[in-house]
């Protein structure tokens, strides 16, 4: 077989500048991410795949203001904010309360929370990863929620989003993430009382996953996946358009080749509100990935120029022995990380029982210091880094998309299949769950 087309760090600038500059923020729902959409599809088309996409319903995040003040010396002083997806607004009226700061790896074990009843709550932490804590916190009813992410001790807010399932089932009130080095001063200076408006909030919207198929002589199936929307106010270069434009390129360089296993490559919708996109195409497909998945290869925010690369693997030794081997033969060395990580579109086909594999590319311990910023721009990215991970992996694609047999199991070790439904049913509903995420009131 003649030798693959290599990438090239000039098509991959092209796209990400198509999605950063010429699109913008793409939100799940919105227009932008539709633009992406298309763009994805054409793209797809022209580069030889068989393109189709399949829509799902989601909350589309329509803030047009929105603002926290808080009142310290004697005055009101405003800063900014970005409410949650999946949390409602304050319909443009200011709600005023008294600040009480929770710092929640320790006080979640507090035997009750009635101290944070009707208060603006300063809540120190990232995520709340258990239903159960989710639900204590909802039942105190606070007046609003004050998100502090603590992996990123800096001065601008970050964007992020409640869990749509929780909010969902349990309910929700006004949060908004705040910076971190506001809320150190407000503690420092002793504020007393905040109040927040948002104009505007979650509205009912629609989002789809594109499908690019590379068909082979068989049903067997590898996926590879990336995700096209991005959080509030970031145009996302690195989260996720270095996926996109290395779905694209695979595309380029394997559509000209045969096969005997058939690739699809899926740029999904509304990752950044908890995989929905992914979680919505496993549950639509879960049986042929029962019967056909062979393995599913997904890249998250690859482009780093500065940083190492993570190989999440949930599948079974063999797989991750593999698979290290085969990028470490091509130059590209990985830290391979078998434990579950719910935060990416490989997690719904784990839960589905297929081999899933997340490359991704921290630059600090925390992750990446310009996560879901406004500066997460072309100025983060190295073209030339995505290129020989693009390189390494269509290696390895072609090769497993063309071996007799595949050279590790079909399925998740059973200790990583248990985690992964008890996640599953936790953060994503289980099985059972189709619905869109409207919060109850």
């Amino acid at each position: 077989m003649s030798t693959l087309t290599p990438a090239s760090p000039a098509q991959i600038e092209q796209h990400l500048r198509y999605l950063t500059e010429q699109i913008g923020a793409r939100l799940a729902g919105s227009n932008n991410e539709r633009k992406a959409a298309n763009y994805i599809a054409d793209q797809g088309r022209h580069f030889g795949a068989v393109v189709s996409d399949e829509h799902f319903p989601v909350r589309e995040r329509a803030v047009q203001s929105e603002r926290v003040e808080v009142f310290a010396g004697g005055e009101w002083r405003a800063f900014p904010c970005s409410l949650f997806s999946n949390t409602p607004g304050t319909g443009g009226k200011a709600i005023e309360a008294p600040i009480v700061f929770f710092e929640a790896p320790a006080e979640h074990h507090r035997a009750d929370f009635q101290h944070l009843t009707g208060r603006a709550v300063v809540h120190l932490g990232t995520h709340i990863e258990s239903r159960v804590q989710y639900e204590r916190l909802i039942a105190a009813r606070p007046a609003f929620l004050m998100f502090v992410d603590i992996r990123y001790p800096g001065s601008v807010p970050l964007a992020d989003g409640m869990f749509p399932e929780y909010t969902h089932a349990i309910g929700a009130v006004p949060t908004v993430n705040i910076a971190y080095l506001d809320a150190w001063n407000w503690r420092i200076e002793g504020v007393t009382a905040a109040r927040l408006t948002v104009e505007g909030g979650m509205q009912d919207s629609e989002s789809c996953n594109v499908l690019l198929d590379l068909p082979g002589e068989t049903d067997e199936t590898i996926f590879v996946g990336g995700h096209h929307d991005t959080q509030a106010d970031s145009v996302g270069a690195d989260d996720n358009a270095t996926a996109v434009a290395a779905l694209l390129e695979l595309v380029r360089m394997l559509a000209p080749r045969t096969r005997r296993r058939s690739i699809r490559l899926i740029s999904f919708g509304a990752e950044e509100q908890l995989s929905v996109g992914s979680a919505a195409y496993v549950r639509r497909h879960r049986n042929e990935l029962e019967h056909n998945g062979c393995l599913m290869w997904n890249f998250d925010s690859i482009g780093s120029p500065l940083g190492w690369t993570e190989l999440y693997a949930n599948g079974t030794p063999e797989m991750t022995e593999w698979i290290t081997r085969e990028l470490a033969a091509r130059d590209v060395w990985v830290a391979p990380r078998t434990q579950i990580f719910p935060y990416s579109d490989h997690f719904p086909f784990v839960a589905a029982g297929v081999p899933s594999v997340l490359l991704y590319r921290p630059n600090c311990i925390a992750g990446r210091f310009f996560h879901h910023r406004p500066d997460d721009d072309l100025s983060r990215v190295s073209c030339q880094f995505v290129a020989s991970l693009v390189d390494a992996s269509a290696a390895l694609l072609d090769k497993l998309a063309n071996l007799p047999e595949l050279p590790f199991p079909k399925r998740i070790s059973p200790e990583l299949a248990d985690r992964a439904n008890e996640v599953w049913a936790d953060l994503f509903g289980g099985w059972g769950s189709t619905r869109a995420s409207s919060p109850r009131s």
